[in-house]
């Protein structure tokens, strides 16, 4: 992921080993991360039990806020895909007793239909 994508809000793909150490303390014994995805410092991360978005604070870094969504929670998704003009695909997750969606954008580079598939595993079970 470069720079300017991170600025700019994308999200591209991690090493799940690396997501996994870096949440060993957060995540339960039989947890599992399926896919990971970065946004400069924040984390968007579907394990096979939920999906958990990282927001990493301040300069530093160092404050940190985990959101756990179980699965059962998510009541509506969408995509929108890049086009000619707009680089950047889009995924909207709206949560049961939120009006407003999540959403987090991703670079063209980044197969949104994979994002979406892997949601759809776990939300359609």
């Amino acid at each position: 992921m470069g720079l300017l994508d991170g600025l700019m809000g994308n999200a591209s793909e991690v090493e799940l080993d690396k997501v996994e150490k870096e949440l060993k303390d957060l995540l339960i014994p039989s947890e599992k991360v399926e896919h990971a995805y970065k946004l400069i410092r924040d984390l968007f991360v579907f394990t096979d039990k939920r999906l958990l978005l990282i927001d990493k604070q301040g300069m530093t870094g160092k404050k940190v806020e985990y959101h756990s969504i179980p699965y059962k929670s998510v009541v509506h998704f969408s995509v929108e895909t890049a086009g000619t003009l707009d680089l950047d695909a889009e995924l909207k997750i709206w949560i049961s007793g939120s009006a407003m969606p999540i959403q987090k954008k991703f670079n063209k580079s980044l197969n949104i239909y994979k994002v979406q598939s892997v949601l759809a595993a776990y939300v359609l079970k």
